[in-house]
């Protein structure tokens, strides 16, 4: 959550001399340049007939549609707004993973993650506007769409990490995304960019790596090992990190609100953690190893 955080950080950077489409297309470049030197621990993986359908569905969610959403989103919006709507990814995965893969949620769940989303308002209303954020509302209707999407993917996900390695998912959708974003660099008003920027291009490298490799990463293995409407409850730590690194490196002011307002989202996320929910995946999970 702490790199998935620093990604808007980066986006505003990039998107200061860049198309958004060049910054996405370079960041799934340079993560699926990476993974060729990772190729000889992509195996391990278990084959089934249909899988393609998920896999498909799961690469489309994202990072295909969620980065066209997100990053016309980030261009319309401020990154506190956008977070007071990244706040509802964890009640959809909930309400989807119920649904779809028959997960139990609970009151104590269900407690934090509504603790949560009440310190992600607060701590969004706290943040003011700012002369980048030109039509928040079409830009927090996109970044909703983008959860939708991320929903879809945190499902599916949680459904192939039983016979996919996370790191083989993390490349696929690294290669997959690559490969949709390059003809948007032909589209009229894109096209190549004509200078190099130092700090805008390190931005677009540190997306590659530290993000689309890094974070998804992590987070691949993370739903691999606990259910899925739990790991998403981290998603509530995005706003509070985006604050602060917001303070730490553009210098924006980290108010008395935001610091109450951080605590809740870090109490919601705490209450939100069900140990008999996660013991019992983890047991079962042993199981199908055996």
């Amino acid at each position: 959550m702490l790199l998935w955080a620093s990604s808007f950080i980066a986006l505003k950077l990039a998107f200061e001399s860049y198309h958004p489409m060049v910054v996405i297309f370079g960041r799934m470049l340079v993560a699926a340049v990476c993974f060729l030197f990772l190729a000889k621990r992509l195996g391990g993986n278990q084959w089934r007939p249909g899988d393609l359908k998920y896999l498909a569905f799961m690469v489309i969610c994202e990072p295909c549609l969620y980065f066209l959403f997100e990053a016309q989103a980030v261009r319309n919006t401020t990154a506190s707004q956008a977070g007071m709507v990244t706040a509802m990814l964890p009640l959809l995965v909930a309400v989807g993973a119920s649904a779809v893969l028959h997960e139990k949620v609970t009151r104590r769940t269900l407690s934090g993650f509504a603790l949560a989303i009440v310190g992600v308002c607060i701590l969004s209303a706290s943040g003011s506007a700012s002369a980048s954020a030109p039509r928040p509302a079409l830009g927090n209707f996109l970044e909703f769409v983008a959860m939708v999407c991320a929903t879809g993917y945190n499902i599916t996900l949680k459904k192939l990490t039983e016979r996919y390695s996370p790191l083989f998912l993390t490349a696929l959708q690294a290669f997959v995304g690559a490969v949709f974003y390059l003809p948007f660099l032909f589209l009229p008003g894109v096209g190549l960019p004509g200078e190099f920027h130092l700090v805008p291009a390190l931005s677009i490298l540190y997306l590659g790596v530290f993000v689309t490799l890094g974070a998804y990463g992590l987070y691949n293995y993370g739903v691999s090992r606990m259910p899925a409407s739990q790991a998403s409850a981290y998603v509530n730590l995005i706003p509070v990190f985006t604050v602060i690194l917001g303070w730490a490196v553009l210098g924006e002011q980290f108010t008395l609100p935001q610091y109450g307002a951080s605590l809740l989202v870090f109490a919601g996320v705490f209450v939100s953690q069900d140990r008999s929910a996660r013991q019992k995946a983890g047991v079962m999970r042993e199981q199908e190893d055996c």
